[in-house]
């Protein structure tokens, strides 16, 4: 049976295969398979093949495909670190840029880099550095000192340098004579106040497509994708941003075995943005590589605290040595959902901006630091147990009832929610990418509200 597109999402825990079809006009899916990500087996085609053999027996023959994309976040994901001058500016414009492009930021620092700092960043030995620094044609000397402070290290990162450019060609030469990639954009800190961190971002992502992905046997999917595989983080956030154009305002929030991402696409109030006392992307994206409910579930259960457990799961011990993204009974899915909730609650405030207050000659202030939430008007979930679990609603609305500390700036109580009911958020992102309103079909057939 040949079919028009299938789809591939290589996570850290499981890989799912997705094939679609034409009807009529539409982008529609026609079948599904799931199988774990064969990377402790040395190669991750192994669980293609294996999802491949279960659609070929969903529809009793084997698939033909005209055209094969994919998205990865197995092998860790594309890990970064990011160095600049000041940690509010040019550091944090950087930081989301990368987080945009699907990035796992790993260390940052901001000013002039000590031999402490590039010990350590020589033993994370990242898959890419990301160098900013300096308005343009502002601060010269310390940017320039940092890129050959990095251009020494023993390292094949790829170098992408997002700073002042008016030093641009410097930088350039200074890796060129060490024999070192790097790749010049356009300033993510031009003015400031002003954040320009969209180029850097398709930047970064290009790099991570060339060059970055080193799962075992990734080369052996290269040979069969049709396109360049992007971070699966990256396509939730393209989709998110399709989600608004539907919807304005929205959040996304993937909880994953690993890592919970949220992804918000908003300006915020105008109240709030009257107080803001520094820019915010519109589109950004946060991870937190401590809240996963598979692998990263033993920490979850420290956070939340084993006495807390205790109570609602006595034998919570046994259900963790057995926890896997398939619950073999209620028991197990029941268990998994409330690591789940744990982990969307806390992920939602390290996402959001806050309220605080400063002491000044005119008196006390108000003002307003980090992502503005208040406008948001639907908050959409994906990731497996989002998307599958009979749990989702209690999940979800669990934000509804969690008393959240005042000086947050969350979605109101009126906010909606909705969910990726077939599992295709990321497969949308990349559809996107080339095909804007067959993945914009899609999503309105895809989302399902609660």
């Amino acid at each position: 049976m040949k079919i028009d597109l299938l789809v591939a999402e290589i996570g850290s825990t499981t890989t799912v295969l997705t094939a679609f079809q034409t009807i009529g006009s539409d982008l529609s899916i026609l079948v599904q398979s799931e199988y774990k990500t064969t990377i402790p087996e040395g190669d991750v085609t192994i669980g293609i093949e294996k999802a491949l053999d279960i659609i070929s027996k969903k529809l009793g023959e084997k698939i033909q495909w005209n055209k094969f994309l994919a998205t990865s976040s197995a092998a860790g994901g594309l890990t970064v670190t990011v160095h600049g001058l000041v940690y509010d500016m040019t550091v944090k414009a950087a930081q989301e840029a990368s987080l945009g492009a699907g990035a796992i930021i790993k260390y940052v620092t901001a000013g002039r880099l000590r031999d402490s700092q590039l010990t350590r960043i020589k033993n994370i030995n990242p898959k890419l550095i990301i160098l900013s620094g300096g308005v343009d044609y502002g601060e010269e000397d310390i940017v320039i000192e940092n890129a050959k402070l990095l251009a020494s290290l023993p390292l094949k990162s790829p170098v992408v340098y997002a700073g002042n450019c008016a030093i641009q060609d410097d930088i350039k030469e200074i890796f060129d004579e060490q024999n070192k990639k790097i790749i010049i954009t356009e300033n993510v800190y031009p003015k400031v106040d002003q954040l320009n961190v969209e180029p850097a971002r398709k930047i970064i992502q290009e790099v991570f497509s060339k060059h970055i992905i080193n799962a075992p046997g990734m080369g052996k999917v290269y040979e069969i994708v049709d396109e360049e595989i992007i971070p699966t983080p990256a396509a939730v956030v393209h989709t998110t941003e399709l989600l608004s154009t539907l919807y304005d305002d929205v959040l996304t929030i993937d909880i994953g075995g690993a890592t919970t991402d949220i992804v918000s696409v908003t300006d915020g109030s105008p109240e709030i943005q009257k107080i803001l006392v520094s820019p915010e992307p519109k589109t950004k994206r946060t991870v937190d590589g401590d809240l996963g409910i598979y692998l990263n579930a033993p920490h979850v259960i420290d956070l939340i605290g084993k006495e807390n457990i205790k109570n609602l799961f006595s034998n919570y011990d046994e259900l963790l040595k057995n926890l896997t993204p398939f619950p073999k009974n209620n028991l197990e899915e029941e268990f998994s959902a409330f690591l789940a909730k744990y982990c969307l609650l806390t992920a939602i405030k390290r996402h959001a901006g806050k309220i605080n207050y400063v002491y000044t000659p005119l008196g006390r202030q108000k003002i307003a630091q980090g992502k503005d939430l208040t406008a948001i008007k639907v908050l959409f979930g994906t990731g497996g147990i989002l998307s599958r679990s009979k749990y989702r609603k209690k999940i979800m609305e669990s934000f509804l009832t969690h008393k959240f500390s005042e000086d947050l700036l969350i979605p109101s109580k009126e906010v909606k929610f909705a969910y990726d009911k077939n599992y295709i958020f990321a497969n949308i992102g990349i559809i996107g990418k080339y095909y804007k309103d067959e993945a914009l079909s899609l999503l309105r057939n895809d989302v399902e509200f609660i």
